[in-house]
């Protein structure tokens, strides 16, 4: 599932609201000393190992350095010596803001096949629970699905639950760029689903491709399915909090800075993904456009001009979404805000008919994926606004702006 999917008993949830807050303290301090002391990971030591490495005797450069910096650096290497260092270094390459695209894919390609040795081999440890055989296993086939032919993988971080990105279409040469930025329960063995196929990341991006090319033909477009953040899984405390969401925010952020080009890009954020999309709001660059939300629980503000984004800001949610009855308040840390799709908030609020609950925004055939497909291409006349939304048919003559919403 990839965001508030499990058809919770609301009951439940205010109760968490209401009574997480004896715990949040002791269960954030836990959670961040946690990461304080983790062990050296698979990504970190292909880090450490890129930190003391060399390139025909000269050192290379830090791989924090501002995404240009290192896209300098890459631009000076040959192909050999571009190709020595995925082969070298293939999780720090894979995963290096500033690396060119298709040396990251090639990165990662080699990543995920190590990665599925490593599970093969555990398949048949007899150290292992049946359980734990059958995990890597699954885990063994997830990784092989997504060395499939002509899939090109952005990130991957095979450690825990993992984090991966995928991208469709010439993220290189597009001319308009949309991520996708799902919430929660998402993880490598979610990314991708056959049944609900459109409930996941996989899956919402692909049909977001499709109906942006069918909006538009003549518009190169690239979208990413972007789960490269460790989304809180189930309806505890991390999805009640924002301290997941922070962390993607950063992460967020980080991608969209290192994107090649200078294409306008629009975020498109489902459940707690909107959370996630709110906090990196304010640290945005300027060529984020757009900002669409669907089945938002809120995004960590009273209204959109608290955002402090140059980006239209937009909101959709259906009339059989069960996230409506979430309490939409923030206090001590507990909640995630006001309703987006609420008239105080002011954004510009989207038709989600067909969208069928919580998890149907991407299907084909609704009205909010054809909304998102023409924020995406930048037809914005084309949109379909909810009711009598004043503030979404206002700003559909303002399509050569990213103004405020």
């Amino acid at each position: 599932m990839t965001s508030f999917d499990t058809s919770p008993h609301l009951n439940v949830w205010r109760a968490l609201l209401a009574l997480a807050v004896v715990f949040v303290m002791l269960a954030t301090t836990g959670w961040t000393a946690l990461r304080a002391q983790r062990e050296t990971t698979a990504l970190g030591a292909s880090l450490s190992a890129w930190e003391h490495g060399r390139i025909d005797g000269h050192r290379l450069p830090d791989p924090q350095a501002a995404p240009g910096r290192l896209a300098r650096f890459f631009a000076s290497l040959t192909e050999r010596q571009r190709l020595t260092l995925a082969r070298r270094y293939p999780l720090a390459v894979g995963n290096m803001n500033g690396a060119p695209v298709e040396l990251r894919y090639r990165a990662n390609r080699i990543a995920l096949g190590q990665a599925r040795a490593a599970e093969r081999a555990r398949l048949h440890d007899s150290r292992l629970t049946p359980d734990g055989q059958r995990a890597a296993g699954r885990r063994m086939h997830r990784f092989e699905s997504l060395m499939g032919t002509g899939r090109h993988i952005l990130a991957f971080d095979p450690e825990g639950s993992g984090r991966v990105a995928e991208v469709f279409g010439d993220l290189r040469r597009a001319e308009r760029v949309s991520v996708v930025v799902p919430g929660v329960d998402t993880d490598l063995l979610t990314f991708q689903r056959t049944r609900r196929r459109y409930a996941a990341p996989v899956g919402m991006a692909e049909a977001l491709y499709a109906a942006e090319r069918a909006a538009r033909p003549s518009t190169r477009t690239a979208v990413i399915a972007w789960a490269d953040y460790t989304a809180p899984s189930g309806l505890g405390v991390d999805a009640a909090t924002a301290t997941r969401a922070g962390s993607g925010a950063a992460r967020l952020n980080a991608l969209v800075r290192a994107l090649p080009g200078t294409a306008p890009v629009a975020l498109f954020c489902h459940s707690y993904g909107s959370v996630v999309c709110g906090l990196a709001a304010p640290a945005l660059p300027r060529r984020v456009a757009d900002i669409a939300v669907a089945g938002s629980p809120g995004m960590r503000v009273r209204n959109a001009a608290q955002l402090r984004t140059t980006a239209r800001v937009w909101a959709t949610r259906d009339a059989d979404d069960w996230v409506q009855d979430v309490p939409y308040l923030e206090v001590g840390g507990l909640g995630h805000g006001a309703d987006p799709v609420s008239a105080a908030f002011g954004a510009r609020v989207l038709s989600a008919r067909g969208a069928r609950g919580h998890s149907g925004y991407f299907e084909p055939g609704t009205e909010s994926l054809l909304n998102f497909a023409e924020i995406g291409v930048g037809a914005y006349r084309s949109v379909d606004c909810a009711g009598e939304d004043d503030v979404c048919a206002a700003g559909l003559s303002d399509a050569g702006t990213a103004g405020r919403a």
